[in-house]
């Protein structure tokens, strides 16, 4: 095993990596520049894998450290510091270091230009195969075997082609045809057989056909990746066009009609013809571009001696082909693809130059919106996460040099989800481009504001403090506050938004994402509409719901919930004419938990699916037992949206009315707005379904949420709730009385029955009964109590 050589005597990139642990111990000055011209510390130490791209480089490094082979070549891919990702040619060689222990010596080639290159030239020949498909010739694509891999309805047509050889696939009769169709059927086959054992040679002959037709055949290799794959021919019936002078017409014409400016320029470089193209890109009229230095019309910024460098192009290789600027003649200039050839004649002497040139300028455009799009948002064209986090990254290396703080902002807008299922996606997208523009508002230049998905936003606030932040904060509600317009419509968005500092509540832009997404979660769950800064204490809450969540989960597998039931009784004879299901938990930690503090929880969740399902079975199995004893009453079961929207929800409460033997109009099922509002269609189908069943329909919480009069004439709707924030008011506050006025009229118009909810007081009861209302519930009556206690609001039942 040889010793390792002086490193920065090599030309090559090279790292010194010590077999165990595989991390880099050395690296020359050509692998620094390799890597970006970096400084050796930021490679030293660290294992060499981190510098790979693909799975398969690991198992590679792994083939490497297991001794499989003394020496591995392959081409792969690494990424420098800065993120870019080259293409390399690596070659691995055992060594051994100054004191004994064994290495490797990596050896790195730059090859992403030669990788650049051949996807350019693939690209090229796809469009050359794509110029074949729409020629007017006969085309004849065959494999290097000579396999016939397609041809044109011209090639058909040219050679009379039987329909049975179009129709079956049978190469050798194909190409036997041919052969038979020409005069001198070996001459033919000779060709064939130069061309295969020359398969990158291009060539034109022409063919005489017993028909008497003459075509003139042009055969080209296919690449694929810059080797041969195959080989195209086309044929041209030119029986026409023998003469010389037709052959010259037909060159002045595809001259002329040519779509790529093209030119014709004297040994001297003096243009002498010039097509229409050329006129239009350059601006200019061929009279006065003929007489000038072809080179005059073309520049380029970075290189002063460009038809230096296209002389000498031509001495060697008899072409020059780049990308220039055309100077126009109003004195704009635009990106072109140049190609220029030299004609030579018998001794060698320039003749002549031919040059195209096509508008690179749409190209160019459509490259500049590629690199847009990958660093900005498609909807509201607002930087992504990975232009933020490249000037998060700019902005902690400043911060920690300096020693200064910044903001991250999260954002998440308040119940967005309701816009959606509402009103539809297209009119929600357009309300996030205004919510966009909005906060974009108020914010400086030095800031950026980024939208991560959805309808959450994430805002880097350069060089600010804790009281410059919340100013922001401020500025941001107060302009999300104000009503928005859309299409005729008036509506208002709140904002819940979570605040992080630098340094303090973390090292990385993931770290104060997580922390602000963390302060936003609690504003969430406090209310909405407003913000808070991260604290500490904060994960504890989060932990606190996740330990709450796992209990949750657990109270129902080992059967600790409960249903108890609050009587709802007739204003007028306060008869009693239902039990409301509400559910009841008592942990043995916690003690009891209040519905409000886990309910939230399980909708979050979704396991208010399962939680609902239970409640469904045992208020069921409840009134089943009443029934049996003597004393039927209507149950409620309140329904989430979420249980709601399970596919197969209907079918559950047939079933499990089936399978209690309760009759279907004992049970009443209560709904929240949102749902309602959802997709009208498909929950008419559903209510439809259940009133079908004979189940009761109630709306819970009226006036609370999305409202429209439309639904409530639409839907098999049976009673409304009216939600206790009005009743609270009663009798007292006259706006709660306008309110519960105007719902029980409306009820009465579309023939529902009304239910108010809460009512505490005497007051607030003789209110409801002056008022119209037809049932009551609530602690004036009494709260929820276990089945066994709501036995004594059955006895007069009995």
């Amino acid at each position: 095993m040889p010793p390792v050589p002086s490193l920065d005597g090599l030309l090559e990139a090279v790292w010194l990596v010590e077999a165990e642990g595989l991390t880099i111990c050395a690296l020359n000055a050509a692998a620094r520049h390799l890597m970006g011209d970096i400084a050796p510390e930021v490679m030293l130490g660290r294992e060499v894998t981190e510098w790979a791209v693909s799975p398969e480089d690991m198992v590679f490094w792994s083939g490497v450290a297991s001794g499989h082979s003394d020496e591995l070549w392959s081409q792969s891919l690494i990424r420098r510091p800065d993120g870019q990702v080259l293409s390399v040619e690596r070659r691995v060689t055992p060594a051994v270091l100054a004191d004994g222990r064994p290495a490797y010596l990596v050896a790195l080639l730059d090859r992403s230009r030669e990788q650049q290159a051949a996807n350019e030239l693939e690209q090229l020949v796809a469009e050359l195969r794509a110029t074949l498909d729409s020629t007017a010739d006969g085309i004849l694509v065959c494999s290097l075997r000579g396999d016939v891999r397609a041809f044109n309805r011209r090639f058909v047509q040219v050679w009379g082609l039987p329909e049975s050889l179009q129709t079956r696939r049978d190469d050798a009769m194909l190409h036997a045809h041919l052969v038979h169709s020409v005069v001198d059927g070996a001459a033919y086959e000779a060709r064939l057989e130069v061309l295969s054992n020359m398969p990158e040679m291009q060539g034109t002959d022409t063919l005489l056909l017993r028909n008497g037709r003459v075509l003139e055949r042009v055969s080209i290799p296919q690449l694929s990746r810059g080797r041969p794959v195959g080989r195209v021919f086309s044929f041209r019936d030119v029986t026409d066009q023998m003469a010389a002078e037709a052959g010259l017409k037909l060159a002045a014409k595809v001259f002329e009609c040519s779509l790529d400016a093209a030119f014709i320029a004297s040994a001297d470089e003096l243009l002498v013809a010039v097509n229409p193209a050329c006129e239009r890109l350059s601006y200019q009229a061929a009279a006065r571009l003929l007489g000038r230095v072809a080179g005059s019309l073309f520049s380029d910024p970075h290189n002063d001696q460009l038809l230096d460098t296209i002389r000498s192009h031509w001495r060697r290789h008899g072409f020059w082909e780049g990308e220039v600027w055309l100077r126009r003649d109003d004195g704009s200039t635009c990106p072109v693809q140049l190609s220029w050839v030299v004609l030579r004649d018998e001794q060698d002497q320039v003749r002549q130059s031919i040059g195209f040139f096509r508008d690179l300028t749409e190209q160019r455009a459509a490259r500049h919106r590629i690199e847009q799009l990958a660093y900005s948002d498609v909807l509201t064209g607002l930087p992504n996460r990975l232009l933020l986090s490249q000037r998060v990254d700019f902005a902690l290396q400043m911060a920690r040099r300096q020693s200064t703080s910044f903001a991250i902002l999260f954002l998440d807008l308040d119940r967005f989800k309701n816009i959606n299922d509402s009103l539809g996606h297209q009119f929600g997208d357009r309300v996030l481009v205004q919510v966009a523009g909005r906060i974009r508002s108020c914010l400086r230049d030095v800031d950026t504001l980024c939208r991560l998905g959805g309808d959450e936003f994430v805002v880097y606030l350069h060089g600010v403090e804790a009281e410059g932040a919340e100013l922001v904060v401020g500025r941001i509600l107060q302009e999300l506050t104000r009503p928005f317009l859309q299409d005729d419509m008036n509506f208002s968005i709140g904002c819940s938004i979570g605040v992080a500092m630098y340094p303090q509540d973390g090292s990385t832009l993931d770290d104060l994402i997580k922390q602000a997404d963390t302060a936003m979660y609690e504003v969430k769950a406090t209310g909405r509409g407003h913000f808070r800064f991260y604290r500490p204490q904060m994960n504890v809450d989060v932990l606190s719901r996740m330990k709450l969540e796992t209990a949750m989960r657990q109270a129902l597998d080992q059967g600790k919930f409960r249903l108890h039931y609050q009587p709802q009784l007739n204003l007028l004879t306060g008869q009693l004419v239902g039990a409301e299901a509400l559910i009841r938990w008592t942990d043995e930690e916690r003690g009891p938990v209040p519905p409000g503090q886990f309910i939230p929880l399980a909708e979050e969740s979704g396991f208010i699916v399962h939680i609902g399902a239970w409640v469904l079975r045992e208020a069921v199995r409840q009134a089943v037992c009443w029934q049996q004893a003597g004393t039927p009453v209507l149950v409620s079961v309140n329904v989430s949206a979420l249980q709601f929207r399970q596919p197969d929800f209907v079918q559950k409460v047939a079933q499990t009315l089936v399978e209690a033997g309760l009759p279907a109009d004992m049970l009443e099922l209560e709904l929240t707005e949102s749902i309602l509002v959802q997709d009208a269609d498909e929950v008419l189908q559903r209510l439809q379904a259940l009133s079908n069943l004979g189940v009761r329909l109630a709306i819970d919480d009226f006036g609370t949420g999305y409202s429209s009069l439309a639904y409530l004439k639409k839907f098999p709707i049976d009673k409304l709730k009216i939600d206790q924030s009005f009743v609270r008011g009663l009798p007292e506050d006259e706006s709660d009385t306008a309110i519960v006025v105007a719902m029980i009229s409306m009820a009465r118009a579309l023939k529902l029955s009304v239910i108010a909810e809460g009512v505490e007081t005497e007051s607030q009861r003789a209110t409801l009964q002056r008022l119209g209302c037809d049932e009551y519930q609530g602690f004036l009556c009494s709260p929820g109590v276990s089945p066994d206690k709501f036995a004594a609001f059955l006895q007069p039942l009995a």
